[in-house]
């Protein structure tokens, strides 16, 4: 008996050691809710970017609640921007300013400088399109200073650069420069090409095509958008699409080629109801009727 006693004793004490000299070290930091918050942020910008802004912010609050629990800075940022983005689009835009300034705010005071230049870039940018109703380019002008100081706190983010350069295309462009907005947005889509942000490339060229159209060379206008169709239909966003059919109409109706317009609104309006956006499809079949 003192024999079994003593090789259970030799066995129970080889596996308690050996478990402890096996088992998996803990872990310096934990990431599983902040992984799960970059997710939830990626799927809500996706959402957005295919015109379901609802549902984007329906998304986003997940990942707020995340962001907020972890209390980490960037995300903290990064999901107020991007709120304040949906909010713009959706018209909202007494919540998109406070969304913006407060993540402003927030991003000087936690030492994230290129976070807080980034949230001022897109208030500046939703500034400066709802000037385009407006006649006069003094205020868009104060608005390019403002912008440039910006720029220069994110120099070192090529991301947050193309933001602004986007941004200095549309003051560009509500000045009449047209060569240098479209230079200026060129300059953002030579990122987002290069680094195959295929959605975001289909919108540079979509934004190079309403410069071109606006300084009245249609057919240099029409080209880009069929650029920016190419990189949608790569991206498979249908919303991006139908966006571009609904301008390419829109370009072929002020160059006098009606017929060929209404085949452009067509298109737009069929891939509208497929992506279940109805309201903008009755919008653009109301353009011919």
């Amino acid at each position: 008996m003192k024999r079994l006693n003593f090789f259970f004793s030799i066995v129970f004490s080889i596996v308690v050691f050996s478990g402890c000299s096996s088992a998996p070290k803990k872990a310096t930091e934990i990431f599983t809710d902040r992984n799960t918050a970059i997710k939830q942020l990626d799927l809500a910008n996706y959402t957005a970017n295919r015109g379901q802004y609802e549902s984007a912010l329906v998304v986003l609050e997940g990942a707020r609640n995340l962001a907020l629990s972890t209390d980490d800075p960037p995300l903290r940022l990064r999901t107020s921007i991007s709120r304040g983005n949906f909010l713009f689009a959706l018209s909202r835009n007494t919540e998109a300013f406070a969304e913006w300034e407060s993540a402003a705010v927030e991003g000087d005071a936690s030492g994230e400088p290129i976070l807080a230049a980034l949230a001022r870039i897109y208030s500046i940018r939703a500034k400066i399109v709802l000037l385009e109703t407006e006649t006069g380019t003094a205020n868009v002008q104060e608005l390019k200073e403002q912008l440039n100081r910006e720029m220069t706190a994110v120099k070192s983010d090529d991301s947050a650069t193309a933001v602004g350069n986007i941004a200095l295309g549309f003051a560009e462009k509500q000045m009449g420069h047209w060569a240098d907005a479209e230079s200026a947005v060129k300059k953002a889509l030579s990122y987002h090409e290069g680094s195959l942000f295929l959605e975001d490339a289909a919108y540079d060229w979509f934004l190079i095509a309403s410069i071109r159209s606006m300084a009245g060379n249609y057919s240099a206008s029409l080209e880009a958008l069929e650029t920016a169709i190419s990189f949608d239909r790569r991206a498979e966003n249908g919303f991006g699409l139908a966006s571009s059919w609904q301008a390419k109409g829109d370009v072929l109706k002020k160059a006098g080629r009606d017929g060929e317009a209404q085949t452009a609104w067509n298109r737009a309006a069929d891939i509208y109801r497929a992506i279940g956006l109805n309201n903008l499809a009755e919008k653009v079949e109301g353009k011919y009727k």
